[in-house]
């Protein structure tokens, strides 16, 4: 199959692009950096350098694809996440059609909304996967400097709340699947690989870098919004990502992932805990 991933070689599409090769697919890899061309050819990718904004970039580069993986990229930039998310969608929308793919896989979240996305819903003519996994481990790389600082890790949640943590290999693993398995039709499917409390979690990852009382502490609201917006995130966009965190702190984001509960993925967090600790140590 002729396969285009976006995502560029991030801790997903790295692994993925990996995986197909290996079974014999042609893959192209869309970035944005241009610095990525010479390592995306290294593994036997073509790349393509361009922005997903440019419609008329994104139309050829999918141009003989027989499936695309979709992936929108965090713009911390963007004051309106809800307009730039529906924006690089419609271009997607547009670029598929166009070149008549017939397999998209897209990737969410897990605490997207319960409604189908405007992927699904423009594209019901299509087989279309929308991937909804749950807490990246490698978001913990982020909290480095606030355990240093603080001995803690801080959010909008925290102690007991409960999270669906999730490996981007495990997620590379479903991706993989959903682009070459022959299912047809629309589906949602969620991707975890573990199920933890913020507290739990806190106690693999301070083990591993020899802080075993280590907790995770929920931050009242005003405080967190407070943080972001001195931390430069534009003023909607932090008040979107306290709604969001509140909203794990509340549990109603855990109690839907219950009512989709996947099969769990192999890559459990003590695992990955061994490899923050080497990152956290050379810091």
């Amino acid at each position: 199959m002729n396969i285009v991933l976006t995502g560029s070689l991030g801790n997903i599409s790295k692994p993925l692009t990996i995986a197909l090769i290996a079974e014999g697919h042609s893959v192209t890899v869309i970035s944005s950096k241009a610095d990525k061309q010479k390592e995306i050819e290294s593994i036997g990718a073509k790349a393509a350098i361009g922005s997903l904004e440019d419609i008329n970039f994104l139309t050829t580069a999918f141009a003989g694809a027989d499936a695309v993986y979709c992936m929108i990229p965090f713009n911390f930039m963007e004051e309106d996440q809800a307009a730039y998310f529906k924006r690089i969608e419609t271009n997607y929308v547009q670029a598929i059609r166009q070149n008549g793919i017939e397999k998209v896989v897209f990737l969410t979240g897990w605490a997207a909304d319960t409604s189908d996305s405007l992927l699904l819903n423009q594209l019901s003519d299509r087989t279309v996967t929308e991937l909804r996994p749950g807490f990246f481990y490698t978001n913990f790389y982020n909290d480095i400097q606030t355990i240093k600082e603080h001995d803690a890790l801080m959010s909008g949640y925290g102690g007991d709340d409960k999270i669906a943590f999730v490996s981007p290999n495990d997620i590379a693993g479903v991706a993989f699947e959903e682009l070459t398995a022959p299912f047809q039709g629309k589906k949602v499917r969620y991707v975890a690989s573990e199920e933890l409390s913020c507290d739990e979690a806190a106690k693999i990852l301070g083990e591993a870098i020899g802080k075993p009382d280590l907790k995770w502490i929920a931050l009242p609201e005003e405080q967190l919004l407070n943080g972001l917006i001195q931390s430069g995130f534009p003023q909607q966009l932090a008040h979107d990502f306290v709604r969001m965190q509140a909203e794990t702190h509340s549990g109603k984001t855990f109690e839907n992932y219950l009512k989709n509960r996947p099969e769990l993925g192999k890559t459990k967090l003590k695992a990955f805990a061994e490899e923050f600790a080497k990152a956290y140590n050379e810091q």
